[in-house]
């Protein structure tokens, strides 16, 4: 009965680069082609293991991608693992719905696309396995798919394949919501799901796996990402392994500057934080983020230079892409309470001023402003939503408030 099968979704093949901040076109070609070798990665370790079957849970492309070179590139790579006799199973989930890919792509055989309307069963006798799928008909699936699944076949290990919200899925979309002890109730040996990008494993007995986004696409995506290589021994007996397969990674490094007080060591800080992120990542790549915080004399320069400061960064980044830098510095208390008894006054002030529907008004006017001399598609990084935005335009009047609070309290020397 022995059978080895991979497990991955969410794959979003070719799917638009996502960061404003890529203004490095080397690093922007890296993220753009990274879900491609990704893919590939896929394949060959499905290759090198030796696998039955290719279980991919939804989200292979993007339902408003229609580019023939995706298509051919996935019709060779599918062609690969076909060739070699290994099974590739696939449901669409909600963003491949209706694809026009899927008009374009010439599926070989050994491929299996399950049904929108009713669930399907792939029966392996030989292997005493049975891989039951269903795929979402539209981009918008609000109720349960599971009533779609019929009782596990008898004398096989039985895999469900859903492209689902489990347990609601706080913090995404609600698409096909399946509670886990539903789940677990219906009585397969495995289920394999997609859609959340944070891979999870929901219960052991049995199995129900969320293998993750396997390539994240921005930093919002950030930590390793991975596959997963399940294997049945002749007993029934279930093992698995999480593969690291991403070409590149993406971090958010924090880097505390509290206390520091000369340019250099904050250098050096940054540099310190690098070493470690580079040395836990798992990709060839690492692309991060800095988060620049903590209480130092150097907030308002810091401020000022942040170019420069991003600059030298890519400089000290010997094997990372530095995606962008946020400063979220301060003046340090003590300087602000001994320097001046008008600074802590001001600053009360201001946070008073900040909260006053005028000003709050003031500031949104200010970043309607700024969003119509933006492209529409960069419109969205501030809100998609008049909440979203409201609660950006605070942010960004409380980092100026900052701004004017770290200048006040700087040295003289710190202008130099």
């Amino acid at each position: 009965m022995a059978f080895r099968f991979v497990h991955t979704a969410d794959i979003h093949l070719d799917s638009p680069l996502k960061s404003l901040a890529m203004r490095d076109a080397d690093l922007a070609a890296l993220v753009q082609t990274a879900t491609r070798q990704t893919f590939r990665n896929i394949i060959n370790l499905c290759l090198e293991e030796h696998v039955d079957a290719l279980l991919i849970a939804g989200d292979l492309y993007d339902g408003d991608q229609t580019s023939m070179k995706t298509a051919a590139f996935l019709g060779a790579e599918l062609r690969r693992l076909t060739d070699a006799g290994i099974h590739v199973c696939l449901i669409r989930g909600n963003h491949d719905a209706k694809s026009g890919i899927t008009k374009r792509l010439s599926l070989p055989d050994l491929v299996q696309t399950y049904s929108t309307r009713t669930a399907e069963v792939l029966d392996l006798p030989e292997k005493r396995v049975a891989i039951h799928g269903t795929s979402f008909p539209d981009r918008h699936v609000p109720e349960s798919l599971l009533p779609r699944f019929a009782k596990p076949l008898p004398d096989r290990f039985n895999i469900g394949m859903l492209h689902t919200s489990p347990d609601g899925a706080e913090g995404h979309d609600v698409y096909a919501p399946a509670a886990t002890a539903e789940l677990a109730a219906h009585g397969f040996d495995y289920w394999a799901l997609g859609h959340i990008h944070k891979r999870q494993v929901y219960r052991d007995h049995p199995a129900i796996v969320m293998p993750g986004i396997p390539q994240g696409r921005h930093v919002n995506e950030a930590g390793p990402k991975s596959v997963t290589l399940a294997q049945v021994d002749d007993g029934g007996t279930l093992t698995l392994d999480e593969r690291f397969l991403s070409v590149a990674e993406f971090a958010q490094t924090p880097v505390d500057l509290s206390g520091i007080e000369e340019w250099g060591e904050a250098q050096d800080a940054i540099n310190v934080a690098l070493d470690a992120a580079s040395a836990a990542k798992k990709s060839n790549h690492l692309i991060t983020r800095l988060l620049i915080s903590g209480a130092t004399p150097l907030a308002w320069r810091l401020r000022r230079d942040a170019e420069l400061l991003e600059e030298q960064a890519r400089q000290l980044a010997a094997d990372t892409w530095i995606e962008s830098l946020e400063i979220d510095c301060t003046a340090p208390i003590t300087r602000m309470d001994t320097a001046s008894g008008a600074i802590p006054e001001l600053a009360t002030l201001m946070q008073e001023i900040a909260l006053k529907p005028e000003f709050q008004r003031e500031a949104r006017l200010a970043l309607d402003d700024l969003l119509k001399a933006l492209p529409l598609a960069a419109r969205d990084a501030f809100g998609a939503d008049e909440t979203k935005m409201a609660a950006i335009a605070t942010t960004l009047g409380e980092a100026g408030a900052q701004d004017v609070l770290a200048r006040l309290a700087a040295p003289p020397s710190v202008e130099d």
